[in-house]
């Protein structure tokens, strides 16, 4: 399951609709307090979202999961440098999403 950040659709959890930005910033605040555990990746030159999350999460879609995990937005390249935070359990997002 992914998001596309071009599709103005809402995701339903609990009763309440869920746009693209409030998925988002509830992945980063469980990120964040430790509810989702993550490990550290530095990007490097030439490297895109898209490509680590397929090496990482199995599917290179789930890229917007790495951009709410680590804070960056929606970008599918971030600049040489750049912290990303990847999930060690999917599983921990979708509870989070679906």
């Amino acid at each position: 399951m992914s998001v596309s950040r071009y599709r103005r659709i809402s995701r339903i959890k609990g009763g309440l609709q869920l746009g693209t930005s409030d998925i988002n910033f509830l992945i980063y605040k469980n990120v964040m307090n430790g509810n989702i555990e993550t490990f550290d990746y530095v990007l490097k030159e030439g490297e895109r979202l898209d490509q680590l999350a397929g090496r990482y999460l199995g599917n290179g879609d789930m890229w917007w999961v790495l951009a709410a995990s680590s804070g960056i937005g929606w970008m599918l390249q971030a600049t040489p440098g750049t912290r990303i935070r990847i999930p060690n359990n999917v599983n921990q997002i979708m509870a989070y999403v679906s």
